[in-house]
């Protein structure tokens, strides 16, 4: 029952806020969630939530929605089970991006927006995402920062000369908003570079969900989170399916989330740096978690 009036209550506040919040009242744009349109039926399952999460490195002033994402996540939630996981794709992967020949995947981005970097996402994983969740890091920094930092398992010592001189060490690490931000981008110092920075940001949204999940029976807690996304979101989606989302993740169990990231060979195109993504793999991946949101081996 305590369960769900608080589902029932993070719905009453979606659908307040998208009625009542006016377009004065709402705040700067720091999050784009957008409902994936699709030409044809794609076969996954009705249980089956998918997202791409995208980081966006996009400047002040810049819209982030065509600029070149820096994090790339597919997540998908089962709604029935619990289960979640989450599949990295490297921002440097060279792709086939349909309209625009080949490039870094993280350049569909800017070429054509989030529908275009989901339809490309698609495309390499064999699962075309629902929606498609964009934010800058600034407000991911500050959302961090509001639910009182994460905590975070980290395999192997690393530094950044300009954004973490000092390092992140191995262990148990509780990291604030900017070094939560940080641990997500640095890639120089890693040994296998765009992969584990990939999985880093996996450990990363495994840190944000456990903490929220952690917080979510203290009063108003779960309410004040969601009113402060809808004041700096623009979306096309309606309250019920803001509603239906916020379910999903309500429902993740942390001891059901598989994490994976599509490896590749580094190659060099036009004198730049790319990721040759195994293509095999992504689509193993793609079809093991279609139906359940669980990927049994990496």
């Amino acid at each position: 029952m305590k369960r769900l009036v608080r589902v029932l209550t993070i719905g009453a506040v979606l659908a307040v806020a998208a009625l009542v919040v006016p377009d004065s009242a709402v705040q700067s744009t720091e999050i784009e969630l957008v409902k994936v349109k699709r030409a044809e039926s794609v076969d996954v399952s009705p249980d089956v939530v998918w997202i791409l999460a995208v980081g966006s490195d996009a400047r002040p002033g810049e819209d982030m929605t065509h600029t070149r994402g820096d994090a790339l996540q597919l997540v998908g939630m089962n709604t029935r089970t619990g289960a979640a996981t989450a599949i990295g794709i490297p921002r440097d992967s060279w792709v086939p991006i349909p309209g625009h020949r080949s490039n870094k995947i993280n350049a569909s981005l800017y070429f054509g927006g989030p529908q275009l970097l989901g339809e490309t996402v698609g495309n390499l994983v064999g699962i075309q995402p629902d929606y498609v969740f964009v934010t800058r890091f600034e407000f991911f920094e500050a959302m961090i920062h509001d639910i009182g930092g994460i905590d975070v398992v980290n395999p192997i010592a690393f530094a950044d000369d300009n954004l973490k001189p000092k390092g992140f060490k191995k262990g148990h690490l509780h990291l604030g908003g900017y070094d939560a931000l940080v641990f997500s981008r640095i890639r120089h110092d890693l040994i296998r570079g765009d992969f584990d920075r990939s999985a880093n940001q996996q450990r990363v949204l495994r840190g944000i969900q456990s903490a929220v999940r952690a917080k979510a029976d203290r009063p108003g807690f779960i309410e004040r989170g969601v009113y402060s996304v809808i004041q700096h979101m623009h979306t096309d989606l309606s309250p019920a399916e803001l509603y239906r989302l916020g379910q999903a993740m309500a429902q993740v169990d942390p001891g059901k989330i598989t994490n994976c990231v599509v490896q590749g060979s580094i190659g060099d195109i036009g004198g730049a740096s790319v990721v040759l993504p195994f293509v095999d793999q992504a689509r193993r991946y793609g079809d093991d978690a279609r139906k359940d949101a669980t990927i049994k081996k990496c």
